[in-house]
Order: C-alpha cells, then sequence, then structure tokens
C-alpha cells in the first residue's frame, strides 16, 4: 500500500468514521444510547494502529495519520473520563434524563400544568439537540432551553394572544432555531 490516492482514502474515511464515534459517544452520554459504542472504538483503535505501522511517504499524509491518533487518543481520554463520571454518578447530563422523569420543573407556558408540559418540551429539546449535531454545534443545555422559552413567555404571549403555540426547530443560514407558531 503506497499509493497517495489510497492512503487518502483511507484516512478520508478514518475521519468521517472518527466523526460518527465522537457523534456516538455524545448520543450515549446525553442518554439517547442505552450502550457506550466500545466495539465501534475497538475497530477504530485496531485499524489506526494497522495504518500507523504502514509507510508512508508523503508528509502531509502522514502529519494528517498522525493529528487524526493524537485527536482519537484525546477523545479516548475524554470518553473514559466521563464513562468514569457516570459510574460514580458525578455526570450531569446523562443523570439528568433520570432527574427529569422524577422531577419536572418547567416554565408553564398558555396557562397549562408543568407536567403537561414536559412532554413538548422534552421533543424539542431532543430535535434541538439533533439538529445542533447535524449542523456540528455544540447543544445549548437542557436548563438553557427551559430558561430561553420562560423568559420568551411574555413576547409569545403578546404576539398571539391566548391562542395555543407549537415550537418547532428549524435550522437558517447553518444554525438551528427554535420558531413558534400558531397551532390550527
Amino acid at each position: 500500500m503506497g499509493s497517495r490516492e489510497q492512503v487518502t482514502e483511507l484516512l478520508n474515511h478514518l475521519e468521517k468514521d472518527l466523526k460518527g464515534l465522537e457523534i456516538a459517544y455524545e448520543q450515549y452520554f446525553l442518554g439517547l444510547e442505552k450502550r457506550s459504542p466500545e466495539q465501534q472504538r475497538n475497530k477504530m483503535t485496531l485499524r489506526i494502529r494497522k495504518l500507523t505501522n504502514l509507510y508512508i511517504p508523503q508528509t502531509d499524509l502522514r502529519f494528517r495519520l498522525q493529528s487524526l491518533t493524537g485527536r482519537f487518543n484525546s477523545y479516548s481520554g475524554y470518553w473514559d473520563r466521563v464513562q468514569r463520571m457516570i459510574e460514580e454518578g458525578k455526570y450531569e447530563r446523562h443523570t439528568a434524563r433520570i432527574q427529569r422523569s422524577r422531577h419536572i420543573d418547567l416554565p408553564v407556558i398558555d396557562g397549562l400544568e408543568s407536567g403537561m408540559v414536559a412532554k413538548p418540551l422534552d421533543s424539542l429539546y431532543e430535535k434541538l439537540v439533533a439538529a445542533h449535531h447535524s449542523c456540528n454545534l455544540q447543544p445549548p443545555s437542557r436548563n438553557q432551553v427551559s430558561n430561553f422559552i420562560a423568559k420568551q413567555q411574555d413576547i409569545i404571549k403578546q404576539r398571539f394572544g391566548e391562542k395555543q403555540v407549537d415550537f418547532e426547530v428549524v435550522t437558517e443560514e447553518g444554525k438551528p432555531k427554535i420558531k413558534v407558531r400558531a397551532k390550527n
């Protein structure tokens, strides 16, 4: 294996798979996935080992491989640290989902009780997180979204009056946004 095109293609696949692995771990840490993607990580480790054992005469490709290897090692340390925190019960985002089901402290929207708003707000937050991940952006915390909606409550009431509203997530100019629309 020495062809520049072949090595470039392998590095492109490796970079794409590393990004996918990063997203899979973030979904696990958010509580969207029940199991950590350990098998994917082990396969990635083996692929990186095989690639580092290859002789690559092109300096730019060797540098790119070293960068990807360094990035993977940094992520591995981060993932191990977060998993240790989860096991110790110190990781907030992972435990937030469990606490949400026990205690809901959401703002009152359209005169509904907090418990009645929980499902739409959970759904809205999950859509917002997915939109941020698809745009390769860091998603806001659940508290930030809840506080944002609470702050906007008066403006929403002024604009729509007593009409019921729907919240939806849209992506404009590469940025996810929450839009409010009156229900039909």
